[in-house]
């Protein structure tokens, strides 16, 4: 949600300014622009849109200057305007900021009080502001910096920029993730080690409530405390193909193909031979039971998660949504787990939940792919899926590499209680080991798919069925549906059918059926033929056993490759990725930046 680049460079900034936004384009955004200095004097230049709207005005209108800032914004306090658009300038500094202020407002009838106005809505206006008030005052840009930090409440990250200063960039993180990079006489700051790599490979991370005071000579680093703090420097390894489409039309696309391998890697890397090869500290002995906490597609990943650890370690499993988790104060005990799941590793309620949690539970543990993230960084053990940088915005290899390793945990759990045999977990292992396989046949349904999608981007409603754990992947591709094609969709529980939704039921919306031939498939199909009674539009997904089995009637059929029931979803996934893709490439909507959409929520 929302992007920071900073550069002080030997070279004009604009460029790799642009170039570095492009690469948290994925983050979600709605306008974007960049401040430099030009010797003294401090400018910006701004773009409501797409970042090639930013690249044609910088066209027109050059900014000059080997210094500068840069931001793309997803907007919260005020529309995407170019007034609301980042950098935020107030005289002599311009701020780029993630995150939220919470007492703005308190602050902004103070700078109004004092004669200093605001032009846009944004609460990030008000931190400019309490900086240019200072200095008016007489500080020091550093001075003025570091005090207004302290005045302002919420999650934050902040890149400030000031004129008659070429060689200074200020830079402080609270609740939201930023890093510095480190060049040859240049330094980096960005909210993402990824929009960094072309330029330097060499990062340090912020801690929480950090403030840095950047030269070309390097950062100095203090901490909440204005204590000078010491911050390891990591070398990152981020491969530059991983971020480009390679030859697909959209990140999407292209990440769906690339489950098979990335799950391949991952079962190598968690798993030697016929046995599972997990850190050291994955010993679920004695743990009684598990809270399992995430946000959006993720907490369908522990929905589905919940079946394994209580089918097969007898594990019993709590799910909760992370920004309702701290809030109802659930009872907690040192003898349970507290495991949290992020694709970005940031997510501001996930690492919320994550704090809430610590003290109270035996260990947190986190499943997420940035190994260097706020989230990895608090837990006792972090378990990183290896699905490598997933663009774009609705999250396709991130999801099936979570499910991979809450299921290789699940199967751990089991050895561990004495749930399951060498044999059981052999077997289990096995048909872990057939989904990559599997997963290219279902991928070859990509052009049936295509076509039953013209049909379904003109319906207004559909709805999602599934049973046992099938249910959280009929919610799981409902919000695939509903996040980047922009049709109404919703997920159920077969059985829960005549229980409310079957009103919604006649020969306008279509039901998709997630059916593996499994102990409940012929309760499906029974709640399959209340649909077709009804005249629903029945899209039936199964094995070539169950479609055989569920007999006529269905509007159309998808034959997937029989799989082990138990570690169907992860196999599923895939034809419920490409409704959605392509549902929404016959709707003509942004496949990879869906509207209002950001990739890492970094916000409450």
């Amino acid at each position: 949600m929302c992007g920071i680049v900073g550069v002080l460079g030997n070279h004009e900034v604009a460029p790799l300014l642009v170039e570095a936004l492009k690469r948290l384009e994925y983050r979600g955004y709605d306008s974007a622009g960049i401040a430099t200095v030009n010797g003294t004097a401090l400018d910006r230049r701004r773009a409501v849109g797409k970042l090639v709207n930013l690249s044609d005005l910088l066209v027109h209108d050059p900014l000059p200057g080997k210094a500068g800032i840069g931001h793309t914004r997803w907007a919260t306090h005020g529309a995407a305007t170019v007034t609301n658009a980042h950098p935020h300038q107030a005289g002599p500094v311009a701020v780029v900021h993630n995150g939220i202020i919470e007492n703005f407002r308190e602050l902004r009838e103070d700078l109004a009080a004092a004669g200093y106005v605001q032009q846009s809505q944004t609460d990030t206006e008000t931190v400019a502001l309490l900086v240019q008030q200072a200095m008016d005052a007489g500080a020091s840009p550093v001075e003025a910096a570091r005090d207004t930090l302290k005045r302002l409440h919420g999650a934050f990250a902040l890149c400030f920029l000031f004129d008659k200063e070429p060689d200074l960039l200020i830079a402080a993180r609270k609740g939201s993730p930023l890093a510095i990079g480190h060049g040859d006489g240049e330094m980096f700051v960005g909210s993402d080690a990824i929009a960094l790599a072309p330029m330097t490979d060499r990062i340090t991370y912020l801690e929480e409530g950090d403030w840095a005071v950047i030269t070309r000579a390097g950062a100095e680093i203090f901490d909440a405390a204005d204590r000078r703090a010491n911050r390891a420097q990591t070398r990152i390894q981020i491969d530059a193909t991983r971020i480009e489409k390679a030859g697909y039309k959209h990140f999407m696309a292209k990440e769906i193909a690339e489950q098979p391998v990335v799950l391949a890697q991952g079962l190598s890397h968690y798993t030697h031979g016929d046995t599972l090869a997990l850190p050291a500290g994955v010993d679920f002995t004695g743990v009684d039971r598990l809270v399992l906490v995430a946000c959006g597609t993720a907490s369908y990943a522990c929905h589905v998660a919940k079946y394994w650890f209580e089918a097969i370690a007898g594990l019993p499993c709590d799910i909760d949504i992370a920004s309702e988790f701290r809030y109802r104060e659930p009872p907690l005990s040192p003898t349970q787990w507290a495991v949290f799941v992020s694709q970005s590793g940031e997510t501001a309620d996930t690492l919320a939940a994550l704090r809430h949690a610590k003290e109270k539970v035996a260990k947190v543990v986190s499943v997420v792919n940035v190994p260097t993230s706020s989230i990895a960084r608090e837990s006792d053990l972090a378990l990183p899926i290896l699905a490598g940088v997933e663009v774009g915005v609705a999250s396709t290899k991130a999801f099936t590499s979570q499910l991979m390793v809450l299921a290789l945990l699940a199967l751990k759990a089991g050895v561990d209680r004495g749930r399951l045999t060498p044999d059981a977990l052999v077997a289990h292992l096995s048909s872990l080991r057939a989904l990559p396989g599997l997963m290219n046949h279902a991928l070859g349904l990509s052009g049936d798919i295509a076509r039953l999608a013209e049909d379904l981007g003109r319906a207004q409603d559909i709805l999602f069925l599934g049973r046992g754990p099938m249910y959280p992947m009929a919610l799981e591709g409902a919000l695939k549906l509903k996040e980047i094609s922009y049709i109404h969709a919703e997920g159920y529980a077969s059985g829960e059918l005549k229980h409310g939704p079957i009103a919604l039921i006649d020969a306008a919306v279509p039901v998709i059926v997630l059916a593996p031939r499994d102990g409940l498939f012929d309760k499906t199909v029974s709640n399959m033929q209340e649909v077709m009674a009804r005249h629903g539009k029945v899209l039936l997904i199964s094995d070539a056993a169950g479609i055989a089995e569920a007999g006529s009637g269905t509007w159309a059929r998808l034959a997937m490759p029989a799989v082990d029931p138990i570690f169907a979803p992860i196999l599923y996934a895939v034809p419920a990725q490409l409704l959605a893709y392509h549902t929404a490439i016959a709707k003509g909507t942004d496949v990879d930046q869906p509207r209002n959409l950001a990739k890492s929520v970094t916000v409450e």
